[in-house]
């Protein structure tokens, strides 16, 4: 994210790719999507969810073009580069200059002939450009700050959905053990945040308490670099696989038994916005599709591997959502869906009931730390200037303490995941995944046919090549940002 190139990887077939990218994109998102869909009702929900996981292929086919455009233009400039040492020995280029000082003054320069480079192989995608790079590549100064902002106030957001996911999950499963929800308690018995919890804690006291453990035990690694292994990938993707096939298949035993308690609503649009913003949320993975697809060893089918697995995706989505709104009540349904099975009278296996209550906790702890420190690099790139240093007070202090610190307070004050997953994704997520992709192949189609003239074919094209959607994805995105405030105006003015 702080806008260099990095080293690609050892390389992966692309069933592993489809792989890595299912685990990115099926995370906490999609646990707060049962909820979302008993709000809205379950036909709105599935049309809105297929449209969603439409537009979010047709930006991720947009990224990818970015990323071979990008790969192109660095690999015709190395070729330029060489071409001037060849014909002046006695001057090489400078290395002081900057990668957009560089492409300023070589796109000056007439192209007398791109078929000579070997055009098929111009746009073949090898360099792990990050999106904050290509930002650079083809934004403006101002372009490039404001999506260093967006993609800020998105990992502020994902943070705080962490940081009160965690702590949530521990108070309800320590509640629980005390008594409040016993075996024998009916599954829509519902409480509030003052209600009891350990003698005179109140069950707000005791998320509180866990939220503190949580900011001291993982808040000092925004302090530090720290990195994912691959076997702490590998653990996290195969808990996350054992949680999902549970409650699915639990709840398919227990609707099978008759005791499915859901009465889902064919339509409530009073639920679409925190819907959308969860459905965009879950969605995502443009921010990261450089890391996951370059090392992909081959990459000529990439589109279709993209689009199967959006498509397995999707199926995924509707077969836990729906299961879940039939198998229990809308009102009985938790903003995190892994707390409807860590009670007795759902799950009678005390190790399962355990297993799903603290699933969150597990995989959740071990991506914050991650996000800290990418959200505390963003900011260093954001205020960097090229040649300057911080003061280590800055850069160990200052940077990790405002990355640290508003995610935290905003947890305190509420654990209400839904809408923080709603906001998030309605608001950071639809710059990430409309925008930015749309503003990002529309300008890198321009720079390719200025730089590489006309006759230079991307083989990674988008099969969305009009121009016509480009300009209906971003109506989409402002329409989407007029439709989410407008809803948030008029629900606060009913309150």
């Amino acid at each position: 994210m702080a806008g260099e190139i990095t080293e690609t990887g050892e390389l992966y077939s692309p069933y592993v790719g489809l792989v890595y990218m299912f685990n990115l994109i099926v995370g906490t998102g999609a646990l707060t999507m049962p909820k979302a869909f008993a709000s809205a009702g379950w036909l709105v929900s599935l049309v809105l969810l297929v449209f969603l996981g439409f537009m979010s292929f047709v930006t991720t086919t947009f990224v990818v073009e970015a990323m071979a455009a990008a790969n192109a233009q660095l690999r015709w400039k190395r070729m330029e580069n060489h071409q001037e040492e060849d014909d002046d020995h006695s001057s090489t280029a400078s290395d002081s200059d900057s990668l957009q000082d560089n492409y300023e003054r070589a796109e000056r320069r007439p192209i007398l002939s791109v078929q000579r480079h070997g055009s098929p192989n111009l746009f073949e995608i090898t360099d792990r450009v990050e999106m904050g790079q290509m930002a650079s590549m083809f934004f403006s100064k101002v372009g490039v700050n404001l999506f260093y902002i967006c993609i800020i106030v998105y990992l502020y957001g994902d943070l705080a959905i962490y940081a009160a996911a965690v702590p949530f999950s521990l108070m309800q499963v320590s509640c629980s053990t005390t008594g409040n929800d016993s075996c024998g308690v009916e599954a829509d018995t519902r409480y509030n945040d003052t209600a009891p919890c350990w003698g005179r804690l109140r069950r707000v006291d005791v998320y509180r308490i866990y939220l503190a453990v949580f900011t001291l035990l993982l808040g000092p690694f925004t302090f530090f670099d720290v990195q994912k292994t691959k076997y702490l990938q590998i653990l996290t993707s195969l808990m996350r696989w054992v949680a999902f096939t549970i409650m699915i298949v639990l709840a398919l035993v227990r609707i099978g038994r008759g005791h499915g308690e859901g009465r889902p609503p064919l339509a409530d649009l009073s639920g679409v916005r925190n819907l959308f913003g969860v459905c965009v949320y879950s969605f995502m993975c443009q921010h990261s599709l450089p890391s996951l697809l370059t090392p992909v060893s081959s990459k000529r089918h990439l589109t279709r591997l993209v689009l199967l697995d959006y498509v397995l995706i999707l199926a995924f989505y509707s077969l836990l959502s729906f299961t879940a709104i039939f198998c229990f009540r809308g009102d009985s349904l938790l903003d995190m869906y892994t707390l409807n099975f860590a009670r007795c009278d759902v799950v009678s296996v005390a190790a399962v009931r355990f297993f799903l209550g603290l699933f969150p906790v597990f995989t959740i702890s071990t991506n914050f730390p991650i996000i800290a420190v990418t959200l505390r690099n963003n900011w260093k790139t954001l205020f960097h200037r090229e040649g300057g240093t911080y003061p280590w007070v800055v850069d160990r202090v200052a940077f990790p303490t405002l990355t640290l610190v508003p995610p935290v307070l905003v947890a305190f004050c509420t654990h209400d995941l839904e809408s923080l997953v709603g906001i998030t994704g309605a608001y950071a997520g639809t710059g990430i995944q409309y925008v930015i992709p749309a503003c990002l192949v529309y300008l890198c189609r321009k720079d390719a046919q200025l730089a590489l003239g006309p006759r230079a074919a991307n083989r990674h094209r988008s099969p969305f090549h009009h121009a016509f959607w480009v300009g209906f994805v971003l109506l989409w995105a402002f329409s989407c940002f007029l439709f989410v405030t407008a809803n948030i105006v008029l629900s606060e003015t009913k309150a």
